[in-house]
């Protein structure tokens, strides 16, 4: 199976290859529990059209993501502010799928109180969009600097390359009087900034000056922005040449460093984003054996059931490297679905 265009090119191949095997998908199916026989998951309930009916089965596997369209359990698993936070991916994925296994005492585990997010379109839908969703991005951050309402930095852009960093400074931007942030480039960076900067999901202030860009950016401190500006030019430490494709080295020297990708704000026509955050997917989960299987509470698999993606905690923690979801969705997709329909099979014979 061969997979272009990232996570839409996954799912596209992943329906091509179901519809060669014959496997019917139902549409607008709401899961809501699922169906117990002799402690084994024999099932699911479904919500179809108008009403609930069950769904026999030898095994299940659960792969509905985690609950970060829940906005009451980011608020209660997250933290303060997280209710808050715009969506970006699925309006759907609220927990459910962790809610039936939690009924029937799966293991809880991995990092609850954390979760992937990332600078994001400030005034974006609250939730993800198939078709628009990747013009919300705002990811060449580490060539820039990022101030708060207040006028001031207040994370090192340049700590890493963006794969490295980009699913963990959301939550910091989420922190932030206001929860929002401005990246500021000028004319010397622009031309390197990446696709979704040109688009029509974009709030974007221009200026000649910077004098005029900081009275243009609404709610924020323009005085200390200035002064933000000053203190960074002067602190760039110059020894180390510009390079965008490699760590550089080439930082600014200040209580909030820049340690790579340093470059004076001093070349106009100058430009800044506004973002806020966007979370993509949350990090606590179940906990799951070697073959995919659920855990109980007693360390026990719960025989019948068996998970992949999101909804498996103990991935992550505190970070996330670009691209690493979509692997552990395939890794784990095949060892679950694979473990599923032997044990199915096992019944029949």
């Amino acid at each position: 199976m061969v997979v272009r265009g990232g996570g839409p090119g996954l799912m596209e191949a992943l329906y091509a290859t179901a519809a060669k095997l014959g496997v019917e998908i139902i549409y607008n199916a709401w899961v809501q529990d699922l169906l117990l026989e002799n402690s084994c998951v024999r099932g699911v309930v479904a919500k179809i059209e108008e009403g609930s009916r069950p769904i026999s089965s030898n095994a299940v596997v659960l792969a509905c993501g985690g609950f970060e369209a829940n906005a009451e359990w980011r608020a209660r698993y997250l933290g303060r502010g997280w209710d808050l936070a715009k969506v970006r991916g699925s309006k759907y994925n609220t927990g459910d799928g962790l809610e039936m296994a939690l009924k029937i005492r799966a293991q809880p585990y991995g990092h609850w109180s954390g979760c992937h997010a990332v600078s994001w379109e400030r005034y974006a839908a609250d939730f993800g969009d198939p078709v628009i969703t990747p013009n919300y991005q705002r990811h060449s951050y580490p060539f820039g600097i990022m101030i708060n309402s207040r006028g001031r930095r207040f994370l090192d852009e340049g700590a890493d390359i963006r794969n490295y960093t980009y699913a963990k400074y959301g939550q910091i931007v989420l922190e932030q009087p206001g929860q929002f942030a401005y990246q500021i480039f000028d004319s010397k960076i622009s031309p390197l900034l990446r696709e979704e900067y040109r688009t029509k999901q974009v709030t974007k202030v221009t200026a000649n000056n910077i004098e005029e860009l900081a009275a243009k950016l609404d709610d924020v401190d323009s005085v200390q922005f200035l002064k933000t500006v000053r203190e960074f030019n002067a602190a760039v430490q110059t020894d180390h040449p510009f390079n965008p494709s490699i760590k550089d080295g080439r930082c600014a020297v200040l209580e909030i460093p820049k340690s790579n990708w340093a470059q004076t704000i001093d070349a106009p026509p100058f430009e800044a984003y506004a973002i806020t955050c966007g979370i993509t997917f949350t990090y606590g989960g179940l906990r799951i054996t070697t073959d995919g299987a659920v855990v109980d509470t007693s360390h026990q698999p719960i025989p019948g059931l068996f998970a992949a993606g999101e909804i498996v905690g103990g991935i992550y923690y505190f970070n996330a490297p670009g691209g690493s979801g979509l692997v552990s969705g395939a890794v784990f997709g095949r060892i679950a679905g694979e473990n599923a329909c032997r044990l199915a099979r096992s019944y029949d014979t």
